[in-house]
């Protein structure tokens, strides 16, 4: 009699944010002035902009608010909730409220 092999099929987690909120990526910290300086490593200028990675059904069906799936955005951290999902630990649930502004081009 073979033996048969079990294949257990991979899970793939996912985070959607609930209510008035999104799940954001935030960019890398700058290891670079604007002036082309480079930081030592254990200097950073702390970045507070990120891309919207997924929109909870809430936000996505309110038509007064002007976010959208991969808008870039300046967020407050303060109010951020970290998601210890991915190693270097980037993506954080962020209130409506918590987002001030969307960058957008002219």
């Amino acid at each position: 009699m073979a033996k048969q092999k079990r294949v257990e099929a991979q899970s793939i987690e996912i985070v959607e944010p609930i209510g008035n909120r999104v799940l954001i990526r935030k960019d890398e910290d700058k290891k670079q002035t604007k002036g082309g300086i480079q930081l030592p490593d254990n200097i950073e200028i702390p970045t507070i902009t990120g891309r919207i990675v997924t929109i909870s059904a809430e936000v996505e069906n309110c038509d007064d608010l002007p976010l959208r799936q991969y808008d870039k955005v300046l967020f407050n951290p303060k109010g951020a909730i970290p998601v210890d999902f991915e190693g270097d630990n980037r993506l954080f649930v962020v209130e409506v409220e918590n987002v001030v502004a969307v960058f957008r081009k002219s």
